[in-house]
């Protein structure tokens, strides 16, 4: 299929950008004419001005054959080397300015516009040509002037300053050009920054939901596997149990992580499921318990709940703390304790093991906590616990928001 007179080409879709500005998307589409009309419209336009006008004066004025076809080649010979303009500015540019000087000379009192050097100024300017946009012209407009009043056929002052003043707007003009185009590249340079940096944080923030999720449900299995497998000949009932909390662990999981993937494809049939909340700390606390570790929490905040984002935030923080415990501190208990402490809601997780070998480096696990902490203005610390093992101590802004 053929490209419309038209074409439609990369650039501002009008979508808000990542700034939450209209218009700051600069990845999509954007009307543009095409490349081959802005490289003929100048030429064209400069031909049906000038050609014609050069055949007319030369007819009119009975030049003679010599002149008339000086007088057409001149007007033909700038609007052509227009073609090459975008190429070669600079030179190119001169050119056209000898070319309308020359025709100058040739009929000073009668000759057509010469159309095809105000292209050329603009779009050489515009191009970044102008030191040799400026020398040429401010050149052939001197010998122009000089020339003339040498052949006895001085200008009136009032043609020489409208003639003067022309060039300067070009100029202008090819200014005004290349500024806005050198501010629409700098815009699409940060606004695709911003995207980048947006999509870099959504990126990290979907890798922290799944490694959480995950991370905590697949502990979990393995504990309670473990649990059945050692439980199977001796208490039926208690391997039972086992199985089931893997049941629900994987239903869980899969239902959480189905909804985060469901957000990123934006699928309607996603289930959404609500955030986890301080309220489902106790069925987290159950959910890692086993023979092996004894795990309770301590809730004092006496029925007070912080904002919704403090809420989430610490649930995933008290989630895989504790799936380190479960994974790495080989410890027999483990205490959740939430209370509020001024404007902070305090979590410290607490067990009696060995600890991680690393537990105070940067593991994923920790660095995802520390993320999600300082996301609400809060922080992460671990260190030794009065318990023998390590805390995790984590302290988010009461009222926080995301």
């Amino acid at each position: 299929m053929h490209a419309p007179p038209w074409e439609v080409r990369s650039g501002w879709t009008g979508r808000p950008g990542a700034d939450g500005r209209p218009g700051g998307d600069w990845g999509g589409e954007r009307f543009r004419p095409p490349a081959m009309f802005r490289l003929l419209a100048p030429v064209v336009i400069s031909l049906l001005v000038q050609v014609p006008a050069a055949i007319g004066i030369a007819v009119w004025t009975d030049a003679g054959w010599a002149a008339g076809i000086g007088q057409v080649l001149l007007a033909l010979a700038g609007p052509v080397a227009l073609l090459a303009i975008r190429r070669w500015p600079g030179p190119v540019v001169a050119f056209v300015a000898l070319t309308a000087l020359a025709d100058l000379l040739l009929a000073p009192d009668l000759g057509p516009p010469y159309i095809a050097l105000a292209f050329a100024i603009v779009i050489a300017v515009a191009r970044g040509a102008v030191v040799w946009a400026a020398s040429a012209v401010v050149a052939a407009w001197a010998v122009a002037i000089v020339l003339i009043t040498v052949m006895g056929q001085p200008w009136h002052p009032f043609r020489a300053a409208i003639t003067t003043l022309a060039l300067a707007v070009c100029f202008g003009i090819g200014a005004f050009v290349r500024t806005r185009a050198e501010r629409v590249r700098q815009y699409r340079i940060e606004a695709l920054a911003r995207r980048q940096t947006a999509e870099e944080r959504e990126r990290v923030r979907i890798a922290r939901e799944l490694h959480d999720v995950i991370g905590h449900a697949l502990s979990q299995i393995n504990v309670q596997a473990s649990v059945g497998l050692h439980l199977m000949d001796g208490d039926a009932e208690q391997a039972r149990t086992a199985l089931a909390n893997i049941k629900s662990t994987s239903k869980t999981a899969l239902e959480e992580v189905r909804s985060v993937l469901g957000a990123i494809r934006t699928d309607a049939d996603a289930p959404l499921t609500p955030q986890a909340e301080l309220a489902e700390l106790p069925r987290l606390v159950a959910g890692v318990a086993s023979p092996d570790l004894d795990a309770r929490l301590d809730d004092r905040l006496d029925g007070d709940a912080p904002g919704r984002a403090a809420q989430f935030a610490a649930y995933r923080i008290a989630q895989e703390a504790l799936t380190n415990v479960v994974r790495h501190a080989d410890a027999a208990h483990a205490i959740v304790t939430v209370a509020r402490d001024g404007d902070e809601l305090r979590l410290t997780v607490d067990d009696d093991g060995v600890g991680p070998a690393a537990a105070s480096g940067e593991g994923s696990g920790l660095l995802g906590m520390r993320e999600r902490a300082a996301l609400l203005g809060g922080s992460v610390e671990v260190g030794p616990s009065p318990e023998g093992g390590v805390r995790i101590d984590a302290r988010l802004p009461w009222t926080a928001t995301p």
